[in-house]
């Protein structure tokens, strides 16, 4: 029987329901997307999908893209707090290094996967790929919904952060301002209205925003950096390097200090963004897993630096930590110390504010590729509905439903802002809980010998056929480097479910340990009861 085609204009939706023959070598020119090479288009074909993203971003701009979504040196000013309550100056510089090492690590096996198949859907279709036929369909449903769940938080996460950064630096600004909840949930509002307008654009319009965000984001860093060690006075090394706090009430410094790790590490979550931007960026095989790496190096050193910098101008920590009583943030607290300005301290957290701003744009994209993706193999309520594109071939549909999501989990701040914290653990908890499955799949196929060497243009890649991408690292080295990452993986996961402090009451729990949970056993008894009917994986749609 002839494939039905569906006919597509340039200015109405287009929905995935299609089936096309696959024409080895030559490319089916009718699904040929704009900017991209006939290679990219080729290699999304041998791995089922059609292609009908533009491909307008570049090695650079998707460097921006990545770099902004990451936002370390300024994420490290945001989650300095936990990290100084539970380790001190000493717990977050050396908490933090262990946390860059173990996440290059990671992005380096996903750059390998990356390089083989560079789709939107990432973490999911490689579980697709890699896990044992028999539970092959059940592994990378629960991949999926972890991914999706996990960007979907970053999404009300960075909203969050942006409101209580503008709340604080209007504090600082006028002492007789008093931030109320409904405030900040009008202010992620307006948050994700900016990031969907932006997103909202075109694909080369986002990419040409990422590019001139990569400059802020350097210059801005050297903007903030100066000033604050320049005119602050600063703590002996001995102090930054050596000194250590338990104010968790733990009964160990150790135990305080991995209590504290988590939170660190969410100052470098987000580099992925470029897997699922995959299906719109061009030479996706090689740009993507450099992306990765760059993207990583580059933020991991400015906030590494950065971090130094903040430990050593923290001469009044009793002052600082206080100030996350008023304003929500220490680093307003150093940058006022620092600088002994109002207005230096204000233009300074501008800087970080209009960082976190752009980030939001970068975060939307990726959760919202994310969403489309995982409907286009079926796998969400509302599947077509979200699956359609504009005739800018843009998931505005998706995009939406982020924002929608956003909007109602920002209605938590309304009872407790405690619990909306908690959404970054479970993001981190969400993200990593797909790394490790993802790496131990990986670890376990390269030590068989399932993959073949880089593939011909000819080949089809399929469970059966796994062949690696044109970057990879070389063994024994990719086997070392996918053990630390699976280890890594499972250190991480396991503390981002501890509360920040002992004795544990509802006011003070981590509850990402409970959404999490719930979002694990919905999938599983879902995907029992229904979706094991309809969900069989990514779909071949070529």
């Amino acid at each position: 029987m002839a494939p039905s085609q569906t006919a597509m204009s340039p200015k109405s939706d287009i929905e995935l329901r299609v089936t096309t023959p696959y024409h080895g070598d030559n490319l089916d020119q009718t699904f040929r997307t704009i900017g991209g090479s006939t290679k990219d288009d080729e290699q999304l074909q041998r791995l089922g999908k059609r292609p009908l993203l533009n491909r307008g971003f570049g090695f650079m701009s998707i460097l921006g893209f990545s770099c902004s979504a990451l936002l370390s040196w300024e994420g490290i000013l945001v989650t300095s707090i936990s990290g100084l309550l539970n380790g001190g100056p000493a717990g977050v510089i050396w908490g933090f290094l262990i946390n860059w090492v173990g996440t290059i690590s990671v992005y380096t096996a996903l750059g390998e996967l990356a390089s083989m198949a560079p789709t939107a859907g990432g973490q999911y279709h490689w579980v697709a790929l890699m896990a044992p036929r028999s539970c092959s369909a059940f592994l990378a449903y629960m991949t999926a919904w972890m991914t999706t769940l996990a960007w979907q938080s970053l999404a009300v996460s960075v909203g969050y952060i942006i409101a209580t950064m503008l709340q604080g630096i209007i504090v600082l600004t006028n002492d007789t301002y008093v931030p109320e909840n409904w405030h900040t949930v009008l202010m992620i509002w307006l948050a994700g209205l900016f990031a969907v307008m932006v997103n909202s654009t075109t694909s080369r319009a986002i990419a040409k925003f990422e590019g001139l965000i990569l400059i802020l984001h350097l210059a801005g860093f050297f903007g903030v950096l100066i000033p604050m060690v320049y005119f602050a006075p600063h703590n002996d090394p001995a102090e930054v390097f050596t000194t250590f706090l338990n104010t968790g009430g733990w009964s160990t410094q150790g135990l305080s200090f991995f209590v504290g790790f988590p939170v660190i590490a969410g100052s470098l979550l987000g580099a992925d963004c470029a897997v699922h931007m995959s299906e719109e960026i061009q030479h996706a095989a090689v740009v993507v897993p450099r992306a990765l790496l760059f993207t990583i190096l580059i933020n991991g050193t400015l906030a590494f630096a950065m971090c130094i910098a903040l430990m050593f101008c923290l001469v009044d920590l009793d002052g600082a930590l206080e100030a996350a009583n008023t304003m929500y943030y220490p680093f307003l607290q150093i940058f006022l110390t620092s600088v002994n300005s109002v207005t230096g301290a204000c233009i300074m957290a501008c800087v970080v504010f209009v960082m976190a701003v752009a980030s939001s744009v970068g975060v939307y994209a990726s959760a919202s590729r994310m969403l489309w993706s995982f409907s286009r193999d079926r796998g969400l309520p509302f599947d077509k509905y979200l699956v359609k594109l504009t005739g800018r071939a843009l998931p505005v549909n998706a995009i939406l439903v982020t924002l929608a999501i956003t909007v109602l989990l920002s209605l938590i701040v309304l009872g407790s802002a405690i619990a909306l914290n908690a959404l970054l653990s479970l993001a981190i908890a969400a993200l990593f809980s797909s790394y490790l499955l993802v790496c131990g799949l990986l670890l376990w196929r390269r030590t068989t010998g399932a993959f073949q060497p880089h593939y011909n243009a000819s080949e089809v890649i399929s469970p059966g056929n796994l062949a690696w991408g044109p970057w990879k690292l070389p063994e024994p080295l990719g086997v070392i480097n996918n053990v630390v990452a699976c280890l890594y993986s499972i250190l991480l996961l396991f503390w981002s479910f501890w509360p920040q402090t002992t004795p544990t009451t509802p006011d003070n729990a981590n509850w990402s340990v409970l959404v999490w949970g719930a979002v694990v056993i919905f999938s599983i008894v879902w995907y029992i009861v229904r979706a094991k009917n309809y969900f069989k994986g990514p779909i071949k749609e070529v």
